[in-house]
């Protein structure tokens, strides 16, 4: 490229980023919050006319709307996927048939019928995952006999004890905890239909039976807990039952939620009410009201949010718009970094399970989650809250940077919300088939957890170089990293190459070299990058590969820009972002680059179409490998 050439796209990229950061700033809210639509599947929408429906408070707009949602998802042959262009997904595509014939839809209608013997083919009702039969048994369609066992009791075992609530996930955790007290009760609400045309007539796939594996280990120790839940101790189930609905309880947010997220939200309502709570019980009554707030109505078309990003949303705004050049004094960017010093958790919440002796600090992901702060949303706010001039913010920075040094793991890497959760065996039972169950450390937090400690100048003290130390060791032998809550490798290897570098760590060095080597592979002839969600089934067809979106073309941006790449590969896809903006200074993104669960479940935040192009733009036009001077 001529040096004229290089003078005009940057001057491009000026224009193209000042049109984007208009629109974002338009979509900041007065009390200083971004808040984009997180999209997930249509189970979410399923299961909320589940749970209405079990509950006897499922009125006729709210099942017509949502049934318009979920008919607007299916696909031409009958399905419903897990995310945008993704295969047919037999889980999903079973809940939204079963939504569908709750709202009056025949079986005997042409699309439903493409997708019963769709159903039929991949085996039924019979191959469906467990959480999807739970689902079923609650109406009766399922016999709970043929369910895992989830005994309460568990909420007895000692946290040393393996398999006991805090050695899995929190997410799971919280699901399991309401689970056991479903499970427990075994409820049946008869249902006025049948779905028999969704058998396949095949028995249940044998279970494995070898005491050589910790399946057929399961299945044995799954056999003699049935045993046991047709006659139990008495008073000791009565005192499990009581503990888990405490903790239950203990744990709702402000909003009403459980973890400010759709799975232990419902288990918690439907456990609670098998508990004796009345739907108008004040617990209840917060409960079904927080759901009403993660709701959007768009005519006739109803939807949920499985949960809501505000302070995620709120602190990569933040970055984006001083990576864009906009002064720490700006009025929207001081309003906005107040409201995250608001946001600060200062009590103790399960992580102290682990880590007893370190004291509160950070933030959480969602508007209400106390209970559950992370490491990623903690690193990114410091980064966001250091862009702008707040003064109230040093003291809540200085608690979450120590918090932070206190979540990290043993081994040097950082997981998202606690520490130490690396108990495999964890995934083993039978009744822990949607998803991951555990918290291990991953590149992507790690990463951030150390770009924050280099940029408040901790970058060589003994957590930052175990981080990095951690990081060469998981780097995968093509030179990418793991994403593990975004898609997935172009994800995790834009976050560890920025946080390299203002390690310390010298853009020569053969990991960065072999980073930049496989982003330039894996460059698409538009210019721009894209990675498919099957690069977690199959990374070696998918890894980097897939329709191009703006947000991953920007991450490679970011990491490419952070090696002090400014060469063909950086002005392609800066030309990408260019070619593809619209005339309303965002991009289009119906693709889906957020993660929830590897292989099961993904999200399409849609402000990272806008937030990320913005970072790369400013990083591009200001010449800064990782934001502005601070």
């Amino acid at each position: 490229m001529t040096t004229a050439e290089g003078i005009e796209i940057r001057t491009r990229a000026r224009v193209a980023l000042e049109l984007a950061c208009k629109h974002l700033l338009q979509l900041q809210e007065t009390n200083g919050v971004w808040k984009g639509e997180l999209e997930t599947n249509v189970t979410i929408e399923a299961e909320d006319l589940f749970l209405r429906e079990f509950l006897g408070i499922l009125g006729p707009e709210e099942l017509g709307a949502t049934a318009n949602w979920i008919r607007q998802k299916q696909r031409n042959d009958g399905t419903w996927a897990n995310f945008y262009m993704g295969p047919g997904d037999l889980s999903t595509t079973v809940e939204a048939y079963v939504a569908l014939r709750l709202a009056g839809d025949s079986a005997g209608a042409a699309h439903m019928r493409r997708t019963s013997a769709w159903i039929r083919a991949q085996g039924g009702l019979e191959t469906t995952r467990v959480f999807t039969r739970m689902w079923l048994a609650l109406h009766g369609w399922w016999d709970w006999d043929d369910l895992p066992a989830v005994p309460p009791e568990m909420i007895f075992l000692p946290s040393w004890f393996p398999l006991n609530i805090y050695d899995f996930g929190c997410w799971a955790r919280q699901t399991i905890v309401a689970l056991s007290i479903v499970r427990s009760y075994r409820p049946a609400k008869p249902s006025p239909f049948s779905i028999d045309e969704l058998r396949s007539g095949h028995a249940l796939v044998a279970a494995d039976n070898s005491l050589g594996t910790w399946s057929g280990r399961f299945t044995w120790i799954d056999r003699v807990l049935k045993f046991y839940e047709r006659r139990p101790l008495g008073w000791l189930r009565a005192a499990a039952l009581q503990r888990a609905e405490n903790w239950v309880v203990q744990r709702q947010e402000a909003d009403g939620s459980w973890g400010g997220i759709q799975p232990p939200w419902v288990y918690s309502i439907i456990a609670l009410i098998l508990r004796g709570y009345a739907i108008n019980h004040p617990v209840i009554e917060k409960a079904v009201e927080g759901l009403e707030r993660f709701t959007i109505w768009e005519g006739d078309v109803r939807r949920l949010e499985a949960c809501q990003s505000p302070v995620w949303d709120t602190a990569l705004a933040l970055v984006a718009l001083g990576d864009a050049g906009m002064p720490p004094g700006d009025p929207a960017l001081r309003r906005a970094g107040e409201w995250l010093v608001s946001e600060e958790v200062t009590v103790c919440g399960d992580w102290a399970v682990r880590r007893p002796r370190v004291e509160p600090g950070g933030w959480a992901f969602e508007y209400e989650n106390d209970n559950y702060p992370d490491v990623d949303d903690t690193a990114e706010v410091i980064m966001a809250l250091r862009r702008t001039d707040v003064p109230s913010a040093e003291d809540s920075i200085e608690r979450g940077v120590a918090w932070t040094l206190g979540m990290q793991c043993d081994d040097g890497g950082w997981a998202g919300f606690d520490a130490e959760n690396t108990q495999e065996l964890c995934r083993a039972p039978a009744f822990c088939d949607f998803g991951e169950v555990i918290d291990p450390p991953s590149a992507d937090v790690t990463a951030h957890a150390i770009e924050m400690l280099a940029f408040e100048g901790k970058a060589h003290r003994g957590a930052a170089e175990r981080g990095v130390a951690w990081l060469r060791n998981v780097q995968e032998t093509e030179g990418s990293w793991f994403g593990r809550w975004g898609a997935n490798y172009i994800y995790g290897t834009a976050a560890v190459v920025p946080a390299l570098v203002a390690a310390g760590v010298c853009r020569d060095d053969p990991a960065i070299r072999r980073a930049v080597s496989w982003l330039e592979s894996r460059q698409q002839v538009d210019g721009g990058w894209g990675e498919d969600m099957r690069s977690y089934d199959d990374p070696g067809n998918w890894s980097g590969r897939g329709a191009t979106t703006a947000s991953q073309t920007a991450w490679a941006l970011i990491a490419l820009i952070s090696a002090g790449k400014d060469g063909p590969a950086t002005h392609r896809g800066i030309q990408h972002l260019l070619d593809t903006q619209r005339d309303d200074g965002t991009w289009d993104e119906p693709w889906y680059t957020g993660t929830g669960f590897p292989q099961a479940f993904y999200i399409n935040y849609h402000l990272y179409r806008l937030v990320f192009p913005v970072m790369a733009l400013g990083r591009y036009v200001h010449g800064w490998h990782s934001g502005p001077p601070l």
